[in-house]
């Protein structure tokens, strides 16, 4: 998790500014409309602004512009020689105070704000969520900046006008920017998203694609849907913006009712996966399995400890055998086995549970070891406070299986043979209608990690993250299988020379069971391999 005390400056005011070649590209599309009214919310130093007057839109009469940081402001003005009303103050407020009085605009360009929810102001909080509420649009409090303010934008733009912003990657898979994609599909006639195989952000992680939007004209004119443009390398920026926006091909339908991820898809790709997901030899993971996060510590560094600390406080007694991250787990398997290597190599490997409110009943040794905690101010953080007693974890047992919150290439499940505990990096997961056994062995194959990769979510990094609910819509094929297949299958993983081998072999043993043809297998694992590719930006092959 992070904490906003280690964020620089920043990143919590959402300062990364574009590129000019960028902001000049995404000017060029909107001069095409002729817009006599334009508006930069998150104006910053004014680079859009020096790209509008570069660009010379002759039928431009109303400019206005917002920056909260006073001195970015003051940059703005003196960058450019245009008839700019600089608005120094925060667009949400400047959008639901006074915008409502305006006569709407015929372009937005800009880059709004990448700030997490919980790092902004408590006002500005208030203010997204009302922005929300206005547009009847549901809400929820993991929202970054970014998203009410394509919201307000995209509310102020007359019928016809166009919005070009650089936004997050994430617009297609994250669930807080749900109802901005249903927003966007309502609102707007065409959507045309650029997303580029770079990371186009100095000293940032955060992954950026630029946002092309038309509103309707009317609500009674039919959406054509979303296209997205793959850009291997920054020429594109040279390109006529207005060719592509013109003569790509447009999805809509259930196809982006939901996440955007099947844009990503080529049309037989989708129709394999609808074909799929008919089977019978194909479920939903939750039809055929339950999930449950793993045991919440709130202080994971205090309660997992290697036997080093054990042996030092006497602790034997409360030390219980665990893992939870993926240098724990080697393979398909969790045994004794691995779980005494951990150990030897000085890992984490055992979850102190003090059961007891009354720490007076503790012997003195245990007594020392809370007080370590005490000292850390560990009964003042969230999660241990709001229990009766701060050291006493709720929720303590083990599950037959566990799986790791976050992945590098794909999900895997682990059979937990050694009958650990986990914390919540991990999952804690029943088999309900299947074997353990098969249900580990079943799990790894280009079907379900493809379906992974559009149900989950990653951030800067590239790492792949699945909470509950996405899990539950995972698509596993069911089959029979023995302890001996998983324990070939466990070592076939150790023993890989990468994840992608052995998930070829696990296509051949899994999707070929269940009468998956070999030319499907393949088409399969490239479709996964492409949205991977994407997720680690890795460039395509030309």
């Amino acid at each position: 998790m992070n904490f906003i005390e280690f964020e620089s400056d920043q990143k919590l005011r959402g300062g990364f500014y574009t590129n000019p070649a960028i902001a000049s590209f995404l000017t060029k599309w909107v001069k095409v409309s002729k817009p006599k009214s334009l508006l930069e919310p998150s104006c910053g130093d004014g680079v859009f602004l020096e790209a509008i007057k570069e660009a010379r839109i002759t039928s431009l009469k109303r400019i206005i512009a917002c920056e909260l940081d006073e001195q970015e402001a003051t940059k703005a003005v003196n960058r450019t020689t245009l008839p700019v009303q600089v608005q120094k103050t925060d667009f949400l407020r400047w959008y639901l105070f006074y915008a409502q009085n305006e006569e709407g605009f015929d372009a937005v360009v800009g880059n709004p704000p990448f700030i997490r929810y919980q790092y902004l102001q408590t006002e500005q909080q208030l203010l997204a969520e009302k922005i929300f509420g206005q547009l009847n649009l549901p809400f929820t409090k993991h929202t970054n900046a970014w998203v009410p303010f394509v919201l307000a934008s995209i509310r102020l733009l007359r019928p016809g006008g166009r919005l070009a912003m650089v936004i997050p990657s994430e617009i297609f898979h994250i669930p807080h920017a749900q109802s901005l994609r249903r927003y966007l599909a309502e609102q707007c006639s065409r959507i045309l998203v650029f997303d580029p195989e770079e990371i186009w952000f100095d000293d940032t992680l955060q992954g950026t694609v630029l946002l092309m939007a038309e509103k309707k004209l009317d609500r009674a004119e039919k959406g054509q849907g979303v296209a997205i443009v793959p850009v291997k390398s920054r020429q594109t920026l040279a390109d006529d913006p207005e060719d592509y926006f013109q003569n790509v091909v447009y999805t809509n339908g259930v196809t982006i009712e939901g996440k955007w991820m099947p844009l990503f898809l080529s049309i037989r790709e989708r129709a394999l996966l609808s074909e799929l997901r008919a089977s019978d030899d194909i479920k939903k993971f939750t039809d055929i399995a339950s999930v449950d996060v793993g045991i919440v510590t709130g202080a994971n560094n205090f309660f997992l400890v290697p036997d080093a600390i054990v042996e030092e406080f006497a602790l034997q007694r409360w030390a219980h055998p665990m893992f939870g991250r993926s240098n724990h787990v080697k393979g398909l398997v969790y045994s004794e086995r691995d779980h005494e290597a951990n150990k030897e190599t000085g890992l984490p490997t055992n979850f102190l549970w003090f059961e007891d409110d009354q720490i007076e009943n503790f012997p003195s040794n245990v007594r020392n070891y809370l007080e370590t905690g005490l000292k850390q101010s560990l009964h003042t953080r969230f999660k241990c406070r709001t229990r009766k007693t701060w050291y006493r974890v709720p929720s303590v047992y083990s599950a037959p299986v566990a799986m790791l919150k976050r992945a590098h290439h794909y999900p895997r499940l682990v059979l937990n043979s050694a009958d650990a505990y986990t914390t919540d990096t991990a999952y804690r997961i029943r088999a309900l209608k299947i074997k353990p056994e098969a249900l580990v062995l079943g799990f790894v194959n280009s079907l379900t990690c493809l379906t992974a990769e559009m149900e989950g979510r990653h951030y800067g990094g590239g790492v792949l993250e699945l909470v509950p609910s996405e899990i539950e819509r995972l698509l596993v094929p069911v089959i029979k299988a023995s302890p001996a297949e998983l324990k070939a299958a466990d070592l076939s993983y150790r023993c890989a020379k990468n994840d992608s081998e052995f998930l070829r072999m696990q296509d051949a043993l899994i999707l070929g069971r269940i009468g998956i043809s070999r030319a499907d297998q393949e088409s399969l694992h490239s479709a996964w391999q492409k949205l991977r590719d994407r997720r680690h930006r890795i460039p395509s092959a030309e």
